[in-house]
């Protein structure tokens, strides 16, 4: 007997709601995925009564402990760190290590939440995870940083491996922190295992890494543009952030014909209407990860550039494209009407969640191209999942197998997303399609194992 979607959905939110009080981010993405997955389900009993996305939308554990570290001045400091570890259906858990003053419980749920479906739309054998602390690395020394890594890393190790949970790096977390952290777990246990990913080149990382992220964003636009018989080139785009994720893409796109106006940080915005080149974003990496210098800084280097400050966020910008790529929620509902309003055709996430529910509705609304984080963003976690392959065979592959190997990854998400997104009539809802997609291939595998 098939379950009533209009009178279950309302009923589910609450329970999630009265489960996870003040949790509001992990509320959002559990609603977000409900409100398709729940149409898909209505006439699927084996999903109802094996209560699948009851069972997934509450985590098989969250991890919480204190991180001791002291300061240059012999100052003893307390953060609080966690691990959440969604679900493991379809293989270890996977996703990123989070250090940044936002971090709480919710914000790394609704993130092991996303990177559940984001995993199983790869392809790979990866379940979901996500893990983090409320520790800010910006002002502290390299050592300072090392000391809170190790402390991290002294409670984390006895909770992950690489047959049971990979993280990576995420916000706050690159390749110096993934090494210190690496290092104190091959200290503690003696083992030289692939249980992190992003780790360097020398020492079991793989190449494309650093790029996949930003690459697999502008990869599944691109796939998006060729459903309309369209392209990137001539295209304007508006990006926010200038971190990893923002500049990769900015790199891509300029490499594939497009003009990137905009680039961000928690300050405000510049807006280069001469076009953001390849020689200024290897300027801003440059200034963003050696510096540790502002976006504003920008306007100051580059004639013709503005900086918007005060924490202003670039969605006001006309553009043809736009790839939201820092962080969680910098894109409401004014904004995306905005956007509409002054002619953007496409969207694509970089970041996680980071169009909230308004936008995310008038955006379907209108039947733009809009492609939701779990789907266009999962070129990061793609690429992690090889470097596990590569591990477990102690291998390293060639940058231009990488290369195809993403590109592929990438585009098969794109027909996955077609396949449960289109109306067979032109317009592709890929919210639906990617929740969808990952939604059966998680639950398939969780109804196989019974009741666990």
């Amino acid at each position: 007997m098939a379950v009533s979607e209009h009178v279950d959905l309302p009923r589910f939110i609450e329970g999630v709601k009265k489960r996870n009080p003040g949790q509001d981010e992990f509320v959002q993405a559990v609603t977000e995925v409900a409100e398709d997955i729940f149409g898909f389900m209505a006439d699927k009993v084996k999903y109802h009564e094996a209560q699948i996305l009851r069972r997934i939308a509450e985590p098989d554990r969250v991890i919480s402990f204190r991180v001791c570290w002291e300061d240059d001045k012999g100052n003893i400091r307390v953060q609080r760190g966690w691990r959440v570890q969604n679900n493991n259906s379809i293989g270890p858990y996977k996703g990123g290590i989070r250090f940044h003053p936002s971090v709480t419980e919710s914000v790394l749920k609704f993130l092991a939440f996303e990177q559940t479906f984001k995993n199983a739309l790869t392809g790979l054998p990866m379940g979901g995870g996500k893990g983090g602390s409320n520790f800010n690395p910006k002002g502290k020394s390299v050592n300072e940083i090392m000391r809170f890594c190790q402390s991290f890393m002294t409670e984390l190790y006895r909770h992950i491996g690489a047959d049971v949970d990979v993280p990576a790096g995420d916000i706050g977390v690159g390749g110096r922190e993934i090494g210190f952290m690496f290092g104190q777990y091959k200290r503690i246990t003696n083992n030289f295992t692939g249980v992190l990913t992003g780790k360097g080149l020398e020492w079991g990382g793989s190449l494309i890494r650093t790029e996949a992220t930003g690459y697999g964003a502008v990869y599944f636009l691109q796939n998006m543009l060729k459903t309309k018989g369209d392209s990137l080139e001539g295209k304007t785009a508006v990006i926010s952030g200038s971190g990893n994720v923002a500049t990769h893409a900015a790199e891509k796109i300029v490499a594939l014909g497009g003009k990137v106006l905009t680039l961000s940080d928690s300050e405000g915005f510049v807006h280069d209407p001469d076009g953001i080149t390849q020689e200024k974003i290897d300027w801003v990496k440059e200034h963003k990860t050696h510096r540790r210098g502002r976006i504003s800084d920008y306007a100051k280097e580059f004639k013709g550039a503005s900086f918007h400050g005060g924490g202003a966020r670039p969605w006001g910008v006309a553009c043809d494209v736009a790839l939201p790529c820092a962080t969680q929620n910098e894109l409401n509902g004014e904004e995306a009407k905005t956007l509409l309003k002054n002619g953007c055709i496409a969207v694509s996430e970089g970041a996680n969640m980071p169009t909230d529910l308004d936008g995310v509705h008038i955006f379907k609304a209108a039947k733009i191209l809009y492609a939701p984080g779990k789907a266009s963003n999962a070129g990061g976690v793609a690429v992690s999942g090889l470097e596990m392959s590569q591990n477990s065979a102690r291998i390293s592959w060639k940058e231009a197998d990488l290369q195809q190997q993403l590109l592929d990854i990438m585009e098969g998400i794109h027909s996955r997303c077609l396949e449960y997104g289109s109306d067979g009539k032109g317009y592709t809802d890929y919210v639906k399609g990617a929740n969808i997609a990952g939604f059966k291939k998680v639950a398939d595998s969780m109804l196989a194992y019974g009741v666990v």
